[in-house]
Order: structure tokens, then sequence, then C-alpha cells
């Protein structure tokens, strides 16, 4: 079985073009010059229940726009999109009741209150029974080390420790599908450490699909089976991570910044 089955996947953004200041202001109102962007083009990817794969590229390569469209923030411009036997952008109750998205930059804490509020709300948000909540709770909180931490006000956590609570909010529904968008970034060597042996734990004993956007090599090479290389909105690459080094022609212990900078020399 497939969590993601996507086939010709394409997101087009339409814009009006417009110069600066009062004069192009005025053209751009008269005289509307139309543009468009081709942020994904027709991406074909098949991700497999279970599997933690990497979707990586350059700034500006398409990786967030296709993150949104899987998890169903964008609606796709073309193409067929199956998540879970869901089109995403229908966000149904049970679609999202399924997935769940960490972002290493934004929170889904609730900043002047505590953790355990915040996982309040979640339980009343995905209807989750008493006895599930408080298992749920249990498991996440031991496995990250953040029980002694849930009733402190989040703003008072560290970033690392905010992290770890993240995770703890993210999986309180237990997702059969995780999108973890930069997880570790800013976190300290153990804190990193930390998120990446959890991530491999739930994906272990829960069989949670796993899908990664990281520049941060270690992240990659502990946890993804699987790397899709996106260039310009195309998948230019699929493949394992020592496929990838050897497309590239870097050494074994380049990081991902040398091997995505050999892959993709020399492309505007």
């Amino acid at each position: 079985m497939n969590a993601i089955t996507a086939t010709d996947l394409t997101k087009v953004y339409r814009y009006t073009e417009q110069a600066p200041g009062m004069r192009g202001a005025l053209k751009g109102l008269l005289k509307p010059v139309r543009r468009q962007r081709t942020a994904v083009d027709a991406l074909t990817l098949t991700v497999p229940e279970g599997q933690v794969i990497g979707l990586l590229g350059p700034n500006g390569a398409g990786k967030t726009t296709t993150i949104k469209m899987l998890c169903g923030l964008l609606r796709p411009t073309g193409g067929d999109l199956q998540v879970l036997d869901h089109e995403p952008h229908k966000r149904s109750f049970d679609f999202l009741s399924r997935i769940s998205v960490v972002f290493g930059q934004k929170s889904m804490l609730w900043w002047d209150v505590s953790t355990y509020d915040s996982l309040l709300i979640h339980r009343e948000m995905y209807a989750i029974p008493k006895p599930a909540f408080d298992a749920s709770v249990a498991e996440l909180t031991e496995r990250l080390d953040v029980a002694h931490l849930v009733d402190i006000p989040v703003r008072k956590l560290s970033l690392g420790q905010r992290m770890r609570c993240e995770l703890v909010l993210a999986l309180l529904h237990q997702p059969a599908l995780l999108f973890a968008d930069e997880p570790t970034v800013g976190l300290d060597v153990v804190a990193k450490l930390a998120l990446r042996n959890f991530l491999a734990e739930m994906n272990r004993d829960h069989g949670t699909t796993i899908v990664l956007t990281s520049h941060d090599m270690s992240d990659v090479a502990a946890l993804c089976h699987r790397i899709a290389l996106i260039d310009h909105g195309v998948l230019g690459f699929d493949g394992d991570l020592q496929e990838l080094r050897q497309r590239s022609g870097q050494h074994e212990d380049a990081d991902l910044d040398q091997v995505l900078a050999a892959m993709f020399q020399g492309r505007s």
C-alpha cells in the first residue's frame, strides 16, 4: 500500500507583474501584465506506507510547494494526488486526523500556556477518547523525556525542549503520516540526536510514514531510507543516499550542501 501517490503533480502560480511607484501601479491597473511560474512540474512520486523519505533540493526548488500540496494546504493545478486514499485539498476530517505536520521554525504550541493545555485542546479537536489520550501522552512524554516539562509555560522552554514538546503535540493523535520540515533547525547536537532517535523509533515501532525535508546531512543519513531530489519543480533523482553521493561525485563524508551544490552546479 502507498501512503502517497502523485502522478504528474503540477502547481502553477499566476500573478500580475507591476513596476514600482505610482506610475507602475497605474499602468498595472490599466494594462496588467500577466505572468505565471511553474513551481512543481509534472512530478510523479509514490511513497509506500512505513517509509522514511527525504524530500531534498536547493532553495526555491519546489519542496515547500510540494509539501503543502501533499498535506492539503495548496490545491494542485494539475495531475492526480492521493494521500492515504484521500484528495488532500478537500481537507476531510478523516484525512486531517491521519496526518501531522511539524515545522522547525513554526510553533503549534500556545506560547503563554503549558504544553499540556495545548494537548487538551488537540484532544478535543481530534475527538480522542480519554484513555487513548492518557496512553498517548504517557508514551510520548516518556520517549521524549518531557514529562517534567509539560506543565511549564511554553515561553519558558528552551528551543530543544519546545521542539520535543512540539513532537508530542504533533503525534498525539497517532497519525499514519508525518511531514517533518526542518525539525532539527537551530538545535544543538544533543537535541538533534534525541529528535532523530525518536523519529526513528516512531517509524520502527508504529510504522509511521515520514516525509522529511532538511539541509542537515546527519538528519538525512540517520533517518531516510530513500531520497527524492527536486530541482525547478522536477523530480531529478529518486534513490538512496549512497546513490546520490555517487551521482554527485562527492566523497562519502561530504555534507549535504556540498552534494547538492555538485548536483546543481551550472544550473540556473
